[in-house]
């Protein structure tokens, strides 16, 4: 179906579900090429509003608010993963054109059917156990030794709606205070090095990925990004093959994002994925600033229907985000030499909340 779509000139107005500074980043990648910009978002205080040509703040089952929208663009994309599915279902019955296809949120939406949608094209993954109740709790719990944590299967992000399970005594405690909502039970994983490969496909199949990229977390939250991450060149031409199996399979449009556990087993180094993010992402903050071309414009780009860029890597690369009030030190960031500081607008500074990102860049070696 994307093949058949018309290619996006200069001067179209593309449509963004989701006002977050990932929409935002987008916006200017899309400026840059001469295309205007439209955020739909239910948040007064979306800091992609400060950027876009058009803006419109409604709920997102506000059927009447969304048909303008859509009337007003020329093709509609989203900014994160959790935009309703029957938001995006509802667009495209109204002869909208969304890209990457709704079809895709309802796996990605879903971490149990994100699960079983890699096991089933030979994919690993953690062993992970449905849950639906407590019985299932107390069964899964002796399936997968503890430490695990419990996952809900939709909405989690930053480290929320997830509670570890550290023994056994715990996983009846841990059910009730996810709200006894449907979820999966993971397995730990003793990792080397979490990565994460941000790659794009075109309309007509076309694939180019940046550099396997090491990502080190603070409380949940992504806290530096590393590029090159420290791997053979085997581990990460298999990771971006991963990457390319997924989007194949998927028939996906844009830029996706694999984020993979590293595992060293018997000698031998594994990659096990975490999880699969349908849209443009955090790690990849550093293509802005670091590579021959942003994750923003290749997202344009690929859902457009123009040619990919072959993405080309500056230098030895480091991305830091700034969470909460770590943001108060913006001016120390102006004055390090080589730091390129990106402020995303937020009103305000809360603990856990991303505020903007600094990237260093050093030759290589």
């Amino acid at each position: 179906m994307a093949g058949n779509l018309p290619v996006l000139k200069p001067g179209s107005t593309l449509g963004i579900l989701g006002g977050g500074q990932l929409g935002r980043m987008l916006i200017i990648a899309a400026a840059r090429l001469g295309l205007r910009s439209h955020v739909y978002s239910p948040e007064p205080d979306s800091c992609a509003f400060d950027v876009a040509s058009e803006k419109t703040c409604a709920p997102y089952d506000d059927d009447d608010a969304l048909t303008r929208f859509a009337k007003s663009v020329d093709l509609i994309t989203y900014e994160f993963e959790n935009v309703p599915a029957e938001t995006a279902d509802f667009l495209v019955t109204n002869r909208s054109v969304v890209l990457p296809d709704p079809a895709i949120l309802a796996t990605t939406q879903d971490r149990l059917a994100e699960k079983n949608f890699l096991i089933d094209f030979g994919i690993g993954t953690a062993p992970f156990a449905e849950i639906g109740s407590e019985v299932d709790v107390s069964v899964a719990v002796v399936q997968i030794e503890p430490p695990a944590v419990l996952k809900t299967r939709r909405l989690g992000y930053d480290g929320k709606g997830q509670v570890v399970v550290r023994e056994e005594g715990d996983a009846a405690a841990a059910w009730k205070e996810l709200g006894e909502v449907p979820a999966i039970l993971e397995g730990f994983i003793e990792f080397e090095r979490e990565i994460s490969v941000i790659a794009a496909r075109g309309r007509d199949g076309s694939f180019a990925a940046y550099d396997p990229i090491e990502n080190i977390y603070r409380e949940h939250i992504l806290h530096r990004s590393l590029v090159p991450a420290a791997l053979s060149p085997a581990v990460a031409k298999e990771a971006v093959g991963i990457a390319k199996k997924i989007a194949d399979e998927l028939s996906y449009v844009g830029v996706l994002t694999v984020e993979m556990f590293v595992v060293e087993k018997d000698g031998r180094f594994q990659l096990l994925v975490n999880e699969i993010a349908p849209r443009v992402h955090n790690s990849g903050h550093w293509t802005i600033d670091g590579a021959s071309v942003s994750q923003f414009e290749q997202h344009i780009r690929a859902i457009a229907g123009w040619p990919l860029a072959k993405p080309r890597r500056l230098g030895k690369i480091e991305m830091t985000n700034l969470i909460g009030d770590e943001i108060e030190g913006w001016k120390k960031f102006l004055a390090e030499p080589g730091a390129v500081l990106h402020i995303y607008g937020k009103r305000e500074a809360r603990p856990g909340r991303k505020m903007g990102h600094v990237t260093r860049i050093k030759p290589e070696k």
